[in-house]
């Protein structure tokens, strides 16, 4: 399980430093011009990437991952429903300087961790590295989650005027689901699941950077 561990982090870290590295040499070499790109020309490793970041769930789930469920389900979550509902429905957010912004944040984040990861599967730990994974993540996410949220808010124009997802039912009884409503409602779920795994980073921090442990991790 520890090697099957290792190959999953591998081929996420490979997967997001190949979308963050292509970002970085795209704005030198088209500068503004490539930012309005980076959905149609990356997208799709980023899609794979976090479809594949789902067998988190399940590794914590049959418990060879000992995270805590709730956080990582609400982080995961978030991102598929911001990159495959609201993103990739509608092509004119796709141009947004909002999801070059997002796949920043997310790469940065994760190229960090999967590294961070992958050491830790063998049993190496660097004070810096781990310094870093357990902070930036404390920096970074709340500034995701408000790039989420602003990706969401572009987006509810475009919603209202093609009707997607939206839809009428007539059986069992009829009603209306108007999709913009429910975006509007998972924004407030979006700031209070932020709560509770800001809450659950700081834990992590504390369980890894106290004193104790970078003592131990040193030895």
């Amino acid at each position: 399980m520890n090697t099957y561990l290792f190959v999953y982090d591998l081929m996420q870290f490979c997967g997001h430093s190949w979308i963050f590295t292509n970002m970085i040499i795209r704005f030198m070499s088209f500068g503004k011009d490539s930012l309005a790109d980076t959905f149609y020309s990356l997208g799709f490793v980023m899609r794979l990437c976090q479809l594949l970041s789902v067998l988190e769930i399940l590794h914590i789930l049959i418990g060879i991952d000992k995270s805590c469920l709730f956080p990582r389900v609400l982080q995961i979550t978030e991102r598929i429903i911001v990159l495959f509902v609201v993103i990739n429905s509608q092509e004119e957010v796709q141009g947004k300087y909002i999801v070059c912004i997002l796949f920043f944040l997310w790469n940065v984040l994760d190229v960090v961790r999967y590294t961070y990861n992958m050491l830790a599967r063998m049993g190496i730990y660097y004070l810096p590295l781990t310094w870093l994974n357990f902070s930036l993540c404390i920096l970074l996410y709340p500034l995701s989650v408000l790039a989420k949220a602003l990706a969401i808010c572009v987006s509810l124009p475009y919603f209202e005027s093609f009707g997607t997802y939206s839809m009428k039912l007539l059986f069992p009884f009829a009603f209306s689901i108007y999709f913009p409503y429910i975006l509007k409602a998972y924004l407030l779920v979006l700031f209070i699941g932020m709560c509770f795994v800001i809450q659950n980073l700081f834990s992590e921090r504390k369980a890894h950077l106290g004193t104790g442990n970078i003592k131990k991790k040193r030895s």
